[in-house]
């Protein structure tokens, strides 16, 4: 493998003078500039990224932790942040929590500890207490973290109005809701969409929400249950489409018909939601420009560490598909 030894005898040049060609430090001269150029081309030579970094005090890194890589939304937000962080020379990091406190503060401290840049992270558990003593600029996505963080998210609470005045729209009497975790920011920001539309309606019991934990089993299991004890629910609206899966599986096993007998509206906008049978109706989230502009902010935050904490909400769009009349 060629050194930058190599690459300085090759150009006729000493080793300080290939170093500030390569980290554009100081002042070369074009021709020397250009015989350089030449003979890293040549020899294929790579510099070492732990050592410009040590001279930058920049890794050119940044790292993106999700609570759940098998729900499909993560992975489409992780393509936007990658692809932005590539087009700006960043090298990215994905790392799945398990939405684990402790998976996750490991995860922050030994990113630190390598030298990354910036951290994007989707949290439910991370507080501002607990990143107390770290030193690397973070950006909360999808869910708040703090009023200290910066964050990118969607007006939650507003969209899940529009979704239930949909159903009702529609026809839906009897309209359930499946929400997420208890402690996740935009769990309670979408149960209290649902709230606002259905606590005046007379025919409103608190049973009629039940949690899915953002998870596909536990959201078909729920359904289950929720329907067994009140057949007369003829709408749902579910907190995210891997949930809304779920819901419809749930719905199939005990013989009903969607949209049929009961209709089925998500939230999110994830493309596994228009490949399945029947597609299903969502508040569509932008989620490639969320995360996009999650790894945008990062990066301003990185190269002006003292701006002002920015907190930006997305408006959600409503797609009608076959779970709906």
């Amino acid at each position: 493998m060629p050194t930058i030894k190599d690459v300085a005898k090759m150009a006729g040049v000493s080793v300080a003078t290939v170093s500030r060609v390569i980290n554009n430090s100081g002042y070369v001269n074009e021709v020397t500039k250009k015989r350089v150029e030449q003979a890293i081309s040549q020899l294929n030579y790579r510099p070492n990224n732990v050592a410009r970094s040590l001279f930058h005090g920049r890794s050119q890194m940044i790292a993106l932790l999700v609570p759940d890589i098998m729900n499909p939304f993560f992975p489409e937000l992780a393509r936007a942040v990658e692809d932005f962080a590539k087009l700006n020379d960043y090298t990215f990091v994905l790392c799945n929590t398990d939405d684990n406190p402790e998976k996750e503060m490991h995860y922050i401290y030994a990113l630190e500890q390598k030298s990354v840049d910036g951290i994007i992270v989707v949290s439910s558990t991370v507080t501002e207490k607990s990143l107390q003593g770290i030193h690397v600029p973070i950006v909360a996505l999808d869910r708040i973290v703090s009023a200290k963080l910066p964050s990118i998210t969607v007006k939650n609470r507003d969209g899940a109005r529009q979704a239930v005045r949909y159903l009702k729209q529609l026809g839906c009497k009897r309209i359930a809701h499946i929400c997420g975790p208890d402690n996740v920011s935009n769990t309670k920001e979408r149960l209290g969409g649902y709230i606002d539309e259905v606590k005046n309606e007379e025919w409103f019991l608190s049973s009629y929400v039940v949690s899915g934990d953002y998870q596909y089993d536990k959201a078909m299991d729920a359904t289950k249950n929720l329907l067994k004890s009140h057949p007369e629910v003829d709408g749902i609206f579910v907190a995210n489409d891997l949930m809304g899966v779920g819901v419809l599986k749930a719905a199939q096993e005990l013989g009903l018909k969607v949209p049929e007998d009961i209709q089925i509206i998500g939230f999110d906008g994830i493309s596994l939601g228009e490949k399945i049978t029947p597609s299903i109706t969502t508040m569509k989230q932008p989620i490639y420009e969320m995360g996009t502009r999650a790894a945008q902010l990062l990066i301003q935050q990185i190269n002006e560490p003292n701006q002002q904490v920015q907190h930006e909400e997305y408006e959600v769009t409503l797609v009608k598909r076959e779970s709906t009349k």
